[in-house]
């Protein structure tokens, strides 16, 4: 419990994800040398910074949210991410089901993160040195968010490497993993909507809702709270 309190003082839970990429230009810019998995999250948090200041994004939620997603989407891993959500329910799914899930999953990271962006805009990002060697093509960047009168919190992103370009596909924070918390929730959600096809028309139904009027939704629950 205590845990899921102070992951909901930062942001919701999803929104934790791109907000750590679209903050921290400042710390980014102090460190000597970033390799090119830290360069991606850099780079990203520049495009963000820089346009999601300009008022005509601040007064529109709907076109901010659609801003955000072409910068985040050449760097996160969404089928990766979609398919490691849904675990065993990825395998029994149809095509036409497992593009449904990835369109509204995706939609419901974006919307969440616009929205906790415009809250929790002045944290920085601390780069830990990466441990990296030639032809890697998984690692793990380290990294710690910082907050003027507020402790250190490790976020670590576990990256892949795709065709030649890092893409995030899960993210650690203090240790609990992006992937694991939401594939715990949905099996979850699943079983009591009864159906893959009955959750995924719920989700839908939330963000065509929220799309209307924006929703600061709480995370999902971490296993063991209440």
């Amino acid at each position: 419990m205590i845990l899921l309190k102070r992951l909901h003082s930062m942001a919701s839970w999803i929104g934790v994800i791109f907000l750590l990429l679209g903050s921290g230009l400042a710390a980014a810019r102090a460190e000597e040398s970033l390799l090119p998995p830290q360069l991606v999250i850099q780079e990203t948090s520049d495009k963000l910074q820089q346009s999601l200041q300009q008022k005509q994004f601040k007064d529109d939620f709907v076109k901010a949210t659609k801003l955000v997603e072409e910068i985040i989407r050449p760097h996160v891993d969404f089928d990766r991410v979609s398919y490691m959500i849904l675990g065993k329910y990825w395998k029994s799914a149809s095509p036409d089901q497992r593009e449904r899930f990835k369109k509204e999953f995706t939609t419901l990271l974006v919307r969440t993160y616009t929205t906790a962006f415009t809250e929790y805009a002045n944290w920085t990002i601390r780069y830990l040195p990466l441990r990296m060697n030639p032809g890697d093509r998984r690692v793990i960047v380290h990294t710690q968010i910082l907050q003027s009168g507020a402790q250190p919190v490790g976020v670590d992103y576990r990256m892949a490497n795709n065709g030649g370009t890092w893409k995030v596909y899960d993210v650690l924070i203090e240790g609990i993993s992006l992937i694991q918390n939401y594939r715990s929730s949905f099996t979850e959600e699943i079983a009591r909507t009864g159906s893959l096809e009955g959750f995924i028309d719920h989700i839908a139904q939330r963000n065509s809702t929220a799309m209307k009027e924006p929703l600061k939704e709480a995370q999902p629950p971490v296993k063991g709270s209440s």
